[in-house]
């Protein structure tokens, strides 16, 4: 049986209209209704007009938050040789090779954020997809998590990199921030993930891409957001 909403829930819902917002209206409106005594992720959620059982029409990418996330990703790479060095000196959290392996097998160790590993380790890494895969976490070079530049992806990660890809449902959920983020840092965070997503649109995809975009705080409701003039300012670039 569902759990009815709170009194501070309900009184959020009802300071939101029914309506789409200007991403800088949306923000200040999210940090106005806030009620939960953490400090709360604020997301964005955006329903593709895609089909992504198709090859074709996934969508996913990554973009670099120019305010962070708020919280520094605790970052694993699998490398050999002189690059577990080269990773330990970036600041990796934990760093292996054969031995990283083993242990998420043996042990379903997923104690980290984000893995990168070199392309010679790929083949015993391959092994991991059914711990890595469903967490969002397997290596890929399209996310540049694939890569003998260990150094970048790891100060990229920690910079406050984040992995889109569109679900099942043809939705992408991305973190965008803190709650206690300022106004203007929580927009200019925003307005980059929407703004990737959109140029990432596929060729084949046909009528309506961005069908809904919504923000919400972890314990929040959500607040429509009209993505117009990103649309506009991606088909410029």
């Amino acid at each position: 049986m569902a759990r009815k909403p709170g009194k501070h829930y309900l009184s959020a819902v009802q300071q939101v209209e029914a309506k789409e917002y200007a991403l800088e209206e949306a923000i200040p409106l999210i940090k106005k209704i806030k009620f939960a005594k953490f400090d709360e992720t604020v997301e964005v959620h955006m329903r593709l007009g895609v089909d992504p059982k198709h090859a074709d029409q996934m969508v996913r990418g990554t973009v670099v938050m120019p305010n962070g996330l708020g919280k520094s990703k605790k970052v694993l790479v699998i490398a050999s040789g002189d690059k577990q060095r080269e990773a330990t000196e970036a600041g990796a959290d934990f760093v292996g090779g054969e031995d990283m392996v083993n242990k998420i097998q043996s042990e379903s160790w997923t104690d980290f954020d984000a893995v990168i590993a070199t392309p010679d380790m790929m083949r015993s890494v391959g092994k991991l997809g059914k711990v890595l895969g469903p967490r969002g976490l397997m290596p890929n070079p399209k996310t540049g998590t694939v890569t003998v530049d260990v150094t970048k992806a790891i100060h990229e990660i920690k910079a406050g990199k984040v992995e889109f890809r569109v679900d099942k449902t043809g939705i992408i959920h991305a973190p965008v921030g803190k709650i206690s983020f300022s106004a203007e840092k929580l927009v200019e965070n925003a307005a980059t993930l929407i703004t990737a997503v959109i140029k990432a649109k596929p060729a084949v995809a046909k009528g309506k891409y961005v069908k809904s975009t919504t923000l919400c705080s972890t314990m929040g409701p959500g607040v429509a957001v009209d993505t117009t003039p990103f649309s506009v300012k991606a088909a410029a670039v």
